[in-house]
C-alpha cells in the first residue's frame, strides 16, 4: 500500500458490548447499512470465569455462543457485501470457535477465510512464572499470589491488536480471539486497513479511543445516559459505528432510522467508563485520553480528534480467577416501627442459632431502609435485612443457613417474613488482576491455512506510567461564585459510573466552562466522601479530564473482589453515578441557566 495516499476511513460497527447482549443486533449492524468491519466484545472479568465453568460441563465449549447463532444469522449477507468480522468471542476455546465457524462457513458453501488468535491463557504458567521471580502481586491489594493462597483456575493475558491485523493481513474475512483488550479489535482493524507501522502511536491511541467508546455498544448510542431528556428517540439504541481516519481521528455515529442519539455528552459518558486516569494504558500503546477532542459533525455523528500516543509499558496485565467458596444470601424483611431496634434483634438471634459470625469465612449484613416516616401504603413501612454468608466449607452456608433464618419466623421481631423460600449456596469466584512482562508471552496467529505466525512485541516500551497515577485536588484558592441554593449535584452535571475489578468509578462531567470552574473546585475527594458516604474508609483517587469538562473518580477496593463475590446490591456500581447526581450540595444560583438541569 501507498503511504502517502492515506485510504478513506474505515467504518467498523460494534455489535456487542458483553456476553449476553442483544442477540439481533449483529444481523441489525450488517443489514443496516455500509460498514466494512463488524466487531464484537463478548468478554468481561466475570465472562472468563463463566466460560470456565461451562467447560467443565462441555470440555468442547468455553467460548461465546450465542456468536455461532449470530454469525449463522449474517455470513452469507457478509459473503456478499466483503464485511470482515472481528470478535473476541473465542473466550477461552478461540480454536474451537474457528473450528465452529469454519463448520458453518463449509456448509454454507461460502468462501470465508477464518483465523483465530492463541496465546492468552497462562494458567498452566503460574508456576514457572512464580518460580522466575514474578510474584503476580494484586494490582490493587498489593499481595502476591502466594500470600493469598490461592489456586488460579483461568489466567488471561490481555493482548494486543497487532495479531488482528497480521490476521486480515493474510486474507482472514474472520479472526477470532481469546483475552484481547476490549479496544483492540478496533486497534487491529485499524492498523491493518490503514497500514500502521507499530510506532504510529498517536494513531494508535485515536483506534484505542474509537474502541473504547463503542466496545459497550449502544453505551455509546444512548444507552445508559443519565441525560434522558435528550433522548428523543426512545427505541431501542442502535448500535455504535466508528468511522476510523488514517491519522487516528474519527466519528462516531449509528445507522440511520436507528434509536437513540449520539452526541458529545453520549460520547464523554462512554470515555469515562470504567477507566482510572486520563492515561489508558494498552499493550500496543498508551492513549492520553486528556487530549482528546468533542465536536458535533453532524445529526447523530460527533468527531473526536486530537489523540496522543506514547509506547506502551513492558508488561502486559492479566486478569485471573479463582473459586473464593461458597456464598448465600438471606433478605429479612422489616415493616413499620423500630426498624434498627428489628435489625440488632434478628442479627443476633439469627448468629446465636448459627453459632456466631467466627463459624463463617466472611459474613455481610446490610440494613437497606426504603421506609419513610408517615406511610401511605405498605412500601413505604418497609426495609430489608440482607444478610451474606460465605465459607470454603458449602455446607456451612447451604440449605443450614437459610433454613436457621427461618427459625425466626415465629419467634423473632413482629412481622417477620423473607422475601424468598430458603435458598442453596452458590459458587462464587475472585478476580485477581496482575502484570507479567511482556517479553514472557507469546502471541501466535493460526491462518486459515494453518500457518502459525508469532507477533513481535512493542519495538518501544515506556513504564512511566506502569504504576499507580495519582490524582490532584484543585486548589480553588478563593473563588467566589455567589449565592447557592441547596440542589440535586444532577441539576449541573451528568455522571456514568461502572466497575473494574474491585474498583468503582464514577465520572462526572458538565457542559459551560463556568459550570467545569465549579465543578472542579467544589467536587474535591472529600466531598465525594460526603456525599457518598459508603465511600468513607476506601482509597479515593480524583483526576481531572479539562477537555471533556469531567472529573474521573475511582474508589478502590469498594466493590471487594470484583462483581463474582462482591455482597453490595449494585456489584457492578451501575448506579453509583445516578446516585450521585440525587445527592444534595450547594449550587451556585447563576449556574442554574435552564430550569431542567443539564442538558
Amino acid at each position: 500500500m501507498n503511504r502517502t495516499t492515506p485510504r478513506r476511513p474505515v467504518r467498523i460497527g460494534n455489535a456487542s458490548g458483553f456476553y449476553g447482549d442483544r442477540l439481533a443486533a449483529f444481523r441489525a449492524m450488517v443489514e443496516g447499512g455500509p460498514v466494512d468491519v463488524v466487531t464484537g466484545d463478548y468478554l468481561a472479568e466475570l465472562t472468563m470465569l463463566i466460560l470456565w465453568k461451562a467447560k467443565q460441563k462441555d470440555p468442547e465449549t468455553g467460548y461465546a455462543k450465542t456468536f455461532v447463532t449470530q454469525f449463522e444469522q449474517v455470513a452469507r449477507t457478509c459473503a456478499d457485501r466483503g464485511i470482515k468480522i472481528v470478535v473476541n468471542a473465542g473466550g477461552l476455546a478461540p480454536a474451537g470457535l474457528a473450528a465452529r465457524v469454519r463448520s458453518i462457513v463449509q456448509a454454507e458453501g461460502l468462501d470465508l477465510a477464518v483465523a483465530h488468535v492463541e496465546g492468552d491463557d497462562i494458567v498452566d504458567r503460574l508456576s514457572q512464572l512464580q518460580a522466575a521471580g514474578h510474584p503476580l502481586r494484586h494490582l490493587d491489594k498489593d499481595i502476591s499470589l502466594e500470600q493469598a493462597g490461592a489456586q488460579p483456575i483461568s489466567a488471561n493475558v490481555y493482548l494486543g491488536g497487532w495479531g488482528i491485523a497480521a490476521a486480515l493481513a493474510r486474507g482472514a474475512d474472520i479472526v477470532i480471539t481469546p483475552r484481547v483488550t476490549d479496544a483492540a479489535l478496533v486497534l487491529g482493524v485499524g492498523a491493518w486497513w490503514h497500514n500502521w507501522k507499530r510506532t504510529d502511536f498517536d494513531a494508535l491511541a485515536g483506534a484505542v479511543a474509537a474502541g473504547h467508546i463503542i466496545e459497550c455498544g449502544p453505551q455509546a448510542t444512548g444507552g445508559n445516559y443519565s441525560q434522558i431528556h435528550e433522548i428523543a428517540d426512545r427505541r431501542y439504541p442502535g448500535s455504535p459505528i466508528a468511522e476510523l481516519a488514517h491519522d487516528g481521528s474519527f466519528v462516531i455515529t449509528k445507522h440511520d432510522g436507528t434509536g437513540g442519539t449520539v452526541s458529545p455528552g453520549t460520547i464523554t459518558a462512554q470515555l469515562l467508563y470504567e477507566v482510572d486516569s486520563p492515561v489508558y494504558l494498552n499493550p500496543d500503546v498508551v492513549a492520553h485520553f486528556d487530549t482528546l477532542q468533542l465536536t458535533q459533525d453532524g445529526t447523530d455523528r460527533v468527531r473526536v480528534s486530537g489523540a496522543t500516543g506514547s509506547p506502551p509499558p513492558s508488561t502486559l496485565k492479566v486478569a485471573m480467577n479463582f473459586i473464593g467458596g461458597y456464598r448465600n444470601t438471606m433478605t429479612l424483611v422489616l415493616t413499620g416501627l423500630d426498624i434498627e431496634e428489628k435489625a440488632r434483634w434478628a442479627t443476633e438471634q439469627l448468629f446465636e442459632i448459627l453459632g456466631g459470625r467466627e463459624a463463617f469465612d466472611d459474613v455481610d449484613v446490610q440494613l437497606l431502609r426504603y421506609d419513610r416516616a408517615e406511610p401511605a401504603r405498605l412500601s413505604e413501612a418497609t426495609a430489608h435485612l440482607r444478610v451474606t454468608v460465605k465459607d470454603r466449607d458449602r455446607s456451612k452456608v447451604d440449605r443450614a443457613f437459610s433454613n436457621a433464618v427461618l427459625e425466626l419466623a415465629v419467634g423473632g421481631y413482629a412481622g417477620f417474613h423473607t422475601t424468598t423460600p430458603p435458598s442453596s449456596a452458590s459458587e462464587f469466584g475472585v478476580y485477581w488482576p496482575t502484570v507479567v512482562p511482556a517479553a514472557g508471552i507469546e502471541q501466535i496467529v493460526v491462518h486459515t491455512d494453518g500457518y502459525r505466525e508469532t507477533i513481535e512485541h512493542a519495538p518501544q516500551t515506556d513504564d512511566r506510567y506502569s504504576g499507580v497515577i495519582r490524582g490532584v485536588e484543585y486548589n480553588s484558592g478563593t473563588a467566589d461564585f455567589g449565592p447557592t441554593t441547596r440542589r440535586p449535584l444532577g441539576s449541573v452535571v451528568a455522571a456514568r459510573s461502572g466497575d473494574k475489578g474491585g474498583k468503582a468509578n464514577v465520572g462526572i462531567w458538565t457542559d459551560t466552562a463556568e459550570r467545569w470552574n465549579w465543578l472542579r473546585s467544589h467536587l474535591t475527594t472529600e466531598r465525594l466522601t460526603e456525599l457518598v458516604s459508603d465511600a468513607a474508609g476506601f482509597e479515593v483517587r480524583r483526576y481531572e479530564f479539562p477537555n471533556l469538562r469531567a472529573l474521573n473518580f475511582v474508589i478502590v477496593g469498594f466493590l471487594g473482589d470484583g462483581v463474582a463475590s462482591c455482597t453490595r446490591t449494585d456489584p457492578q456500581a451501575k448506579g453509583l453515578g445516578e446516585f450521585l447526581r440525587a445527592t444534595y450540595t450547594d449550587i451556585p444560583d447563576k449556574l442554574m441557566g435552564d430550569p431542567d438541569g443539564l442538558r
